[in-house]
């Protein structure tokens, strides 16, 4: 009788990453926070990205149920594309990226309050003791 390992319990970050964790997605998702876009539009906005990567990356998000395609012609079948409330909820995964990326980086500009220009910190919240985690503190948060 073979022997069958146990199966490994997914971490909540790998669960992430196995649906939207590759550059791509990421980029794709960004592009249509500020509403849907056709085909085109995604290509343009998405710097670099082949055709048939995009057409990909578009199939598998929607099959996430992070973006939702919508016809918009019959012949030839054409599409735009809009992020679902499930690909919404990535918006603020998405600044803390950002935010971390422009602290290492020369050319990317950190996100800033409008009203003061100042650049914006984020924070871990508590909605039931209605306070921020604070380290070290934050060193003590699990999965649960």
């Amino acid at each position: 009788m073979p022997y069958d390992p146990p199966v490994a319990a997914q971490t909540p970050l790998a669960a992430a990453l196995e649906r939207v964790g590759d550059r791509w997605s990421l980029l794709i998702i960004e592009a249509l926070l500020n509403g849907s876009r056709r085909f085109g539009e995604l290509s343009a906005e998405v710097s670099g990205i082949a055709p048939n990567i995009l057409s990909e990356r578009l199939k598998r998000l929607e099959g996430e149920r992070i973006v939702r395609a919508t016809p918009y012609s019959e012949r030839p079948p054409r599409f735009t594309y809009a992020l679902t409330d499930e690909g919404l909820e990535l918006a603020g995964v998405l600044r803390l990226l950002a935010d971390w990326g422009s602290r290492g980086s020369a050319q990317a500009e950190p996100m800033r309050h409008a009203a003061c220009g100042t650049p914006v910190e984020a924070r871990l919240w508590c909605p039931t003791c209605a306070r921020s985690v604070e380290e070290p503190e934050a060193d003590g948060l699990r999965f649960v």
